[in-house]
């Protein structure tokens, strides 16, 4: 028996599995390859959104490299969803929900075919988790591949993203803008093919998959349209050929309280998407640990920021892999003592010889952990009376931690689109978006279009938002998302009314509600009864099944 080949056997061995060899040789396969290890290469990508179109030819760089390596490479496509077409209506209920199809269904393919090992090819937000997820649910030899950022566009000889877009909408409603020099950013908002330029939610988990030691060093941050990522994706197919050969390490090894928590803190070292204090609870209950939202907030409290990248900084991820990539974060922060280091990679190399092997930082884009920008990181958890099971703020490039002033309620995101395109609000309010939790939405829509609509109009810096769903990666000012409980499960938003006031002190980490215990009790006792809701089928079967968003909004 070919090393390595230890499930494919099942397709490939014996008198009785004739029938199955009858149907891979009129698929043009030899001898030799069906003796050889199977690995299997499944890719999100499709011509549906710019962040999945640059991996079709990443997946023929890696299947060359396994071919070369003596593996038998199987390709095969799962699904996307991309947040850049659901956002801001109600397609944004699939996006969350993708994540546990796009696991799903590796898992049954990987499974049903009896596949010896896995190259997940991922490029928009939840398709990077869905694949951690099924590569840590199945722990087969596997190596994680990001697609690639996208380069940031010009206008008016400044770089922009498409949060400036979004921003341009409410500049248009606000009279600051016209529509012909709307027409114009967003003909140029977006640079190349890839996912979005800034540390938003793809290049976030991408970096977590450097960390958790799933993905080779700097395939994080090179650009997609960069030359060099052919030779990055040919190396993954032949690091995944060598770990089915040795049998690891396996994604049991790599994904463990350490990896986690040092995943955790490049998030917060580098201002990173708040939707990864999400993922990584589900990633780690994909791989049998428990990792709350608590667990990541204490990550978050002791780590300094030490990367000055948008959407709160001012720099690119083309300009942090232009002086040295995820390995030069890792430095730095191993440098600074936190970073556990003597974790094994799929490299072969352990997160310290990585980092020691980095590129020092260069104290522009990164610092040093003593020179950081703010002495912890720039995501941070908050509790209270608010938020009794947590809820989640993004503190790089906030001018202010504190904010207290009256509520102002919606029931859901497009009742508070159309107040704000309205004006409805007075600066010092605190906009409350309610029924958008995973089981309430379903499906924990992200809330961009509110906020760049409130930044657009000159209001970003003077209205908070609190919401039970989750705020895209390119959003910034005082927004406060995975609110817990959520409000379809009885938590206290769904007891705020009208005027009411709320504090928000992300400096000492509180979400309060001023309103007494007594009067919050009567609310209670007449609190409406369960909203009668007709709902699609993966949409219903989702809302019955998911778990709250501290541990990861998972559905097993």
């Amino acid at each position: 028996m070919n090393k390595g080949k230890t499930h494919s056997r099942v397709l490939t061995e014996g008198l009785d599995r004739a029938p199955h060899r009858a149907f891979l040789r009129a698929m043009g396969l030899s001898d030799e390859e069906l003796e050889q290890p199977f690995g299997a290469l499944v890719s999100t990508g499709a011509d549906v959104t710019p962040c999945s179109m640059t991996l079709a030819p990443q997946v023929d760089r890696a299947k060359a490299g396994l071919t070369h390596a003596g593996v038998t490479p199987f390709t095969f496509s799962t699904i996307t969803v991309a947040d850049s077409m659901a956002m801001n209506h109600a397609g944004m209920r699939y996006s969350l929900v993708s994540r546990e199809i796009i696991a799903d269904s590796i898992e049954a393919v990987v499974r049903g075919h009896g596949y010896d090992g896995l190259i997940g090819f991922a490029g928009c937000d939840k398709t990077l988790s869905g694949v951690l997820m099924a590569i840590a649910r199945l722990n087969l030899p596997s190596v994680f591949f990001y697609g690639g950022a996208a380069l940031p566009g010009v206008w008016r000889g400044r770089e922009v993203a498409i949060v400036d877009v979004y921003e341009g909408v409410g500049k248009v409603y606000a009279g600051e803008m016209d529509a012909s020099e709307l027409d114009a950013l967003e003909r140029v908002g977006i640079g190349s093919l890839g996912s979005c330029a800034g540390q938003f939610t793809a290049n976030t988990m991408a970096m977590v998959a450097e960390a958790l030691g799933l993905a080779l060093p700097h395939t994080a941050m090179t650009p997609a349209v960069a030359a060099s990522r052919s030779e990055l994706a040919a190396r993954a197919g032949e690091t995944l050929a060598s770990l089915i050969e040795t049998g690891g390490p396996l994604p049991a090894e790599l994904i463990t309280r350490q990896s986690l928590e040092n995943a955790a803190a490049t998030v917060a070292a580098t201002g990173g998407s708040t939707n990864a204090a999400l993922h990584l609870p589900a990633i780690a209950h994909e791989a049998g640990l428990s990792f709350t939202l608590f667990d990541v907030a204490e990550v978050f409290a002791r780590t300094p920021l030490i990367a000055d990248l948008r959407p709160g900084g001012r720099y690119w991820a083309k300009d942090l892999h232009g002086v040295g990539g995820t390995p030069t974060v890792l430095r730095a922060l191993a440098e600074g003592g936190f970073l556990h280091t003597d974790l094994p990679t799929v490299s072969g190399a352990t997160i310290g010889e990585i980092a020691s092997a980095a590129a020092a930082p260069d104290g522009v884009v990164v610092r040093r952990a003593e020179d950081a920008f703010a002495a912890t990181g720039g995501v941070a958890v908050l509790t209270g009376s608010l938020a009794p099971d947590g809820a989640l703020i993004k503190t790089a490039g906030l001018k202010r931690l504190r904010h207290e002033g009256p509520a102002r309620v919606f029931e859901g995101e497009e009742e508070a689109v159309e107040a704000v395109r309205a004006r409805a609000y007075e600066r010092g309010d605190v906009i409350i978006i309610r029924n958008e939790g995973p089981r309430g939405g379903p499906g924990m829509r992200e809330m961009l279009g509110v906020t760049a609509l409130l930044y657009g109009q000159g209001a970003g810096e003077d209205v908070a938002l609190v919401t039970d769903g989750r705020f895209s990666g390119a959003t910034r000012g005082m927004c406060i998302g995975h609110v817990g409980p959520e409000a379809e499960a009885g938590g206290p938003i769904a007891l705020v009314q009208n005027g009411d006031i709320v504090a928000i002190d992300a400096e000492t980490r509180r979400l309060d509600l001023k309103v007494g215990h007594d009067i919050l009790a009567a609310r209670r006792d007449q609190r409406a009864p369960a909203r009668e809701r007709a709902l699609a089928p993966a949409l219903s079967k989702y809302a019955k099944l998911v778990g709250p968003a501290s541990l990861g909004a998972v559905t097993h």
